[in-house]
């Protein structure tokens, strides 16, 4: 077994960094707005957004498809999840996640990721009230997840994924992969864990929009004014994600337990930075949350975060949970999410 854990850390440390580096994700300057699929980037679960998103060693429910995969390991029976999210300009996203414990063969899991953006008009420089014509823009993202435990404190995940995104009659596709792992120190069971997300191809807006008629000589007249052309799009990276984090448990008892953890981000599109959080459960029943995204960046919007949860066991092993957080976004809409859990 240890051979084999040994075998994989090799693979990911001579494969990984001479990707990145062909793909210039090893950069001093900051690429902010040029990845494709920007919705990816929006964290799932109120638990984790309440505590700052510092939750890569933290994850360890249904979540973890996002943050960690290598976390479904510590998931028990069948939980299913629905996230919801009020983002900024009205626009709501939604994240359905489950995930099935097979024992000693892993964890399987599927997610769903969905924007609601609403209709709105066309509109053009001689009709800018509307021409009657409505078009919509759609964001989706479909994983499939499976985890294993290595060893005892040794556990790895994958997740595989196809995001699609559409704006009137154009749409673009692509398959990425999130994988992840998580170790249990002996330093007082402190958790050790990295991710890796939206590793994948680029994406192009392609369709009939791009169709238009064009004149090749608008300055003589008399000539064909209406010929066919298409406009060409080019393709964009998607935000490839790095990040490492710690999560311990200075407190744990029957009745209390409060978690502290810290993650370092790197993103393909935008300068390093830390986020910290923390939670406090009491008798697995209240859960207080607060934490800080972003530290040492100072270009970001995005700041403290808090929320709150209630667990309620229900009949046998039936367990229903609410979490809420709100997250400050500077200028902006401030972000509420809500999450509704149940396993069993």
């Amino acid at each position: 077994m240890k051979k084999r854990v040994i075998i994989i850390f090799m693979l990911i440390s001579l494969i990984l960094p001479q990707s990145f580096a062909q793909s210039g994700f090893i950069s001093d300057v900051s690429k902010k707005g040029t990845t494709a699929a920007p919705f990816l980037s929006i964290g799932q679960s109120a638990r984790a957004i309440g505590m700052g998103s510092a939750f890569v060693g933290v994850v360890n429910d249904v979540s973890s498809i996002y943050w960690n995969p290598a976390g479904l390991t510590k998931t028990q029976g069948v939980n299913v999840a629905f996230d919801h999210t009020l983002w900024i300009a009205d626009i709501k996203y939604n994240y359905l996640a489950a995930s099935y414990n097979l024992g000693g063969l892993g964890t399987i899991g599927f997610s769903y990721t969905g924007s609601d953006i609403g209709e709105m008009n066309v509109t053009t420089i001689t009709q800018p009230e509307g021409t009657g014509e409505t078009f919509s823009s759609t964001q989706a993202a479909f994983s499939l997840a499976y985890a294993v435990q290595l060893t005892e404190n040794f556990s790895i995940g994958f997740s595989p994924k196809f995001i699609y995104e559409s704006i009137w009659r154009m749409s673009a596709t692509a398959f990425a992969l999130d994988m992840g792992v998580q170790y249990v120190t002996p330093f007082d069971d402190a958790i050790l864990a990295m991710s890796i997300s939206n590793f994948g191809t680029s994406m192009q807006l392609l369709g009939n929009s791009n169709l238009v008629l064009h004149d090749l000589d608008p300055v003589n007249s008399g000539n064909n004014g209406d010929i066919p052309a298409y406009l060409e799009t080019n393709s964009w990276a998607l935000p490839l994600t790095f990040r490492v984090g710690v999560a311990y448990n200075p407190i744990e008892t029957e009745m209390h337990r409060l978690t502290l953890a810290v993650d370092a981000m790197h993103p393909s599109d935008n300068y390093e930075s830390i986020n910290v959080g923390a939670e406090y459960g009491y008798n697995d029943f209240l859960f207080i949350r607060g934490g800080y995204k972003s530290l040492f960046l100072d270009t970001s919007e995005e700041s403290f975060s808090f929320g709150f949860g209630v667990k309620q066991l229900l009949v046998g092993n039936v367990a229903f949970k609410i979490d809420y957080a709100y997250q400050n976004f500077g200028r902006f809409s401030d972000i509420q999410k809500f999450t509704l859990s149940v396993t069993f």
